[in-house]
């Protein structure tokens, strides 16, 4: 079973298209065909269902996917031990991030790595579906290691370490009765309508168990993935928001208040233990930890 036909099939898992996968594979479509179905034959049965419109994988393929994920990160990191040892660091890092993360400092990260480890591609993948989206990442084998928010999430064979925390304010538009308040509690909160982000996002988990740890329920009018927009929305008249207090520094045309108790929102590195790490892995999580002071 060769190699690269592992990496074609992942690729068109990954992308849900030959198109797109033969571009990330740097490929004519035709040639990928043929090396997925070479795939195909070798091991009997189809790994795909394609249609005109788009393409899934089948319930083998599904089976296969973290496997074939696996084979190549061993090869990956075999080779990577070799280039260490005898010509630098080598190797492709897949990196998860969050869409606002403020309180970690991560274009430093990434510039002092990228500057240091010049043979290392360092690829930060966001993803809309937030810090759920990235811990499954990193689970199945998609990422390396992702920034996510450490809000009680399990996942198989994924170890969270805890960055950093911050409290989440209550944004409020100017002229609210609640913006001249020195703190709200959850109760007071009873109800008012929300701008929040989507389900799966770290500050909507973590908002989200507050609301229920308080037995209050919540209305909320419109879900976007951003949180500035989240502000903008709430500036607009359309609801309240829970915004970091990162976010918040950064706005004055609302007005932010303290939540009593204070809800915190946290941010971790997710690693996995189930599989082997490469060295440039292991490099860059050494730096994150020295660089938060984790």
């Amino acid at each position: 079973m060769e190699l690269r036909r592992l990496e074609h099939f992942v690729a068109v898992a990954e992308e849900g298209s030959f198109t797109r996968a033969a571009r990330r594979v740097h490929l004519v479509q035709s040639a990928l065909s043929v090396s997925v179905r070479g795939l195909e034959r070798e091991l009997g049965v189809p790994l795909f269902e394609r249609t005109t419109h788009d393409v899934r994988l089948t319930d083998v393929g599904r089976v296969f996917l973290p496997e074939a994920r696996a084979t190549l990160a061993a090869a990956a990191a075999a080779l990577d031990a070799v280039q260490a040892t005898v010509g630098g660091m080598r190797g492709t890092l897949r990196i998860g991030i969050m869409q606002s993360m403020l309180a970690v400092d991560l274009a430093s990260i990434l510039a002092w790595f990228r500057d240091e480890r010049p043979g290392v591609d360092l690829q930060p993948r966001p993803a809309r579906g937030g810090s759920v989206e990235l811990g499954r990442g990193v689970e199945s084998g998609e990422l390396d290691m992702a920034f996510v928010s450490g809000a009680g999430h399990t996942f198989t064979g994924v170890e969270f370490t805890r960055l950093a925390s911050e409290p989440l304010l209550l944004a409020v538009p100017a002229g609210h009765p609640l913006g001249g308040n020195a703190a709200v509690t959850i109760p007071d909160l009873a109800g008012q309508i929300f701008v929040e982000t989507p389900v799966g996002w770290g500050t909507r988990l973590v908002a989200d168990r507050a609301f229920a740890a308080a037995h209050v329920d919540r209305s909320i009018s419109v879900e976007v993935a951003d949180l500035t927009t989240v502000v903008e929305l709430v500036r607009a008249g359309l609801g309240l928001g829970l915004i970091p207090q990162s976010i918040a520094r950064r706005s004055d045309r609302v007005d932010f208040v303290p939540l009593d108790p204070p809800v915190e929102w946290e941010i971790a590195l997710a690693f996995p233990t189930r599989r082997r790490t490469s060295a440039a892995a292991l490099a860059f999580v050494d730096l994150v930890l020295e660089m938060t002071g984790s």
